[in-house]
């Protein structure tokens, strides 16, 4: 087990399976040091999916939960593709995409799930350029997607 594993762990926070894709393309691509992830959903190790709009059906706080298990399913996805997560050298940059109600405006308190989780996990290195952005819907009525981009040792 990685020491970011370690640090999730004591955090409560387990790495999930990677999620397999749900059309056609790859859950990760990497071209040098850098990994680009695909936007994952808010699916929990129990199968359960977050769906709804925030604003609307979902509440900031369980939009920051869907964030958080957005991250969880990233670092699967990472560790899928380069085998341990203490390779990573800096989380670079997240795309929070939110299922939001016309009048939401707190998107970026939603991707907070995402960013704090890397933070805390990887400390300086988790920390991140980042966009937070509503959407009129999302995939299967999932309330957040974020995709990533990380920078890994080779």
């Amino acid at each position: 087990m990685s020491k970011v594993e370690e640090k999730l762990a004591s955090m409560g926070h387990t790495i999930p399976d990677s999620p397999a894709p749900v059309a056609n393309y790859l859950p990760a691509m990497r071209s040098g040091n850098l990994v680009f992830l695909s936007g994952v959903a808010p699916k929990g190790g129990d199968g359960t999916t977050i769906t709804g709009k925030l604003g609307s059906d979902r509440s900031v706080e369980e939009g920051y939960e869907a964030a958080q298990r957005c991250a969880l399913n990233l670092l699967a996805n990472l560790k899928k593709t380069i085998g341990d997560l203490d390779k990573v050298t800096q989380i670079v940059k997240l795309l929070g995409m939110v299922n939001s109600a016309p009048d939401f405006a707190d998107h970026p308190k939603v991707i907070n799930g995402a960013s704090d989780l890397f933070v805390e996990a990887f400390g300086d290195k988790g920390r991140h350029a980042r966009s937070a952005v509503g959407m009129g819907a999302l995939p299967m009525n999932i309330s957040v997607e974020i995709e990533a981009i990380v920078e890994v040792a080779d």
